[in-house]
């Protein structure tokens, strides 16, 4: 995928969702991963021509792990010219050897967040992106069917009342696929996850479905996507099409690609 679709798929989930206004301090979590290095060139090529003007802070919250080098994410913030801090904490050792979690995903998720969410506070941020793309929304989706009872998947924007900051999700119309197509062809500085149960997850067995359910019927991830759209459900029903936008914003979008 090159940064011209990248940018397109941004600007339409930016754009029917009302997530950038003019002003924004947007910080963008950093994992060191695929997804939220591809969110961070997304955002750094909108910037430079949306017409609601905004800033960036790049935020790495660090679990503590050794061997976990953000030399070269260091450098591709440079590079983006994006200001990049790094939140060091000990979430890996309280989880894994102090309490010795047996299912350390959750508590280590609430940690992170609370730490990524107290540092872009600090750093003077309104809004946090986060880097779930159309595949995380569907694999959400099927986790709360079968593991919860509930129609559900989270939502493209969310305020979180307790911080007053605003969460966003511009990735949310990009396909898994596309972001590793999109990391070879640019050859993101990917930084793999020291994490000892990286891949032994819920949301891993939530991927294997879908792919398993995909190769049985095909296109099952495209309509599943297409139903949340369509389904009134939280948020998501907030979503303004293109045809229906004013004409000063086709005129906006049209001088402005």
């Amino acid at each position: 995928m090159k940064l011209q679709k990248l940018m397109s798929l941004t600007r339409k989930a930016v754009d029917e969702f009302s997530m950038i206004q003019p002003q924004d301090k947007i910080a963008v979590g950093i994992s060191g991963g695929k997804d939220s290095l591809t969110l961070l060139y997304a955002l750094c090529g909108l910037r430079r021509f949306y017409p609601n003007p905004f800033t960036i802070e790049a935020i790495t919250v660090s679990l503590g792990f050794d061997g976990f080098d953000l030399a070269p994410i260091k450098a591709l913030c440079d590079q983006l010219e994006v200001s990049y801090t790094v939140v060091e904490t000990e979430i890996g050792k309280i989880i894994f050897e102090d309490r010795k979690e047996e299912n350390p995903c959750s508590l280590c998720a609430k940690m992170r967040k609370g730490a990524f969410n107290e540092a872009a506070k600090r750093l003077g941020c309104n809004k946090i992106a986060y880097a779930h793309h159309k595949d995380d929304v569907v694999e959400t989706l099927l986790m709360s069917l079968i593991l919860e009872g509930r129609i559900h998947t989270f939502a493209p924007v969310t305020y979180l009342d307790r911080m007053d900051l605003t969460l966003i999700r511009p990735l949310i119309y990009v396909d898994e696929a596309d972001v590793k197509g999109f990391m070879n062809k640019y050859e993101l500085p990917v930084v793999k996850n020291p994490c000892p149960a990286d891949g032994f997850t819920q949301r891993e067995y939530a991927k294997n479905l879908l792919a398993a359910l995909g190769r049985e019927h095909s296109g099952t991830k495209e309509r599943m996507f297409t139903a949340i759209l369509n389904g009134n459900l939280p948020s998501w029903s907030d979503r303004v099409p293109k045809k229906c936008r004013t004409k000063d914003e086709k005129k906006a979008d049209q001088s402005n690609t």
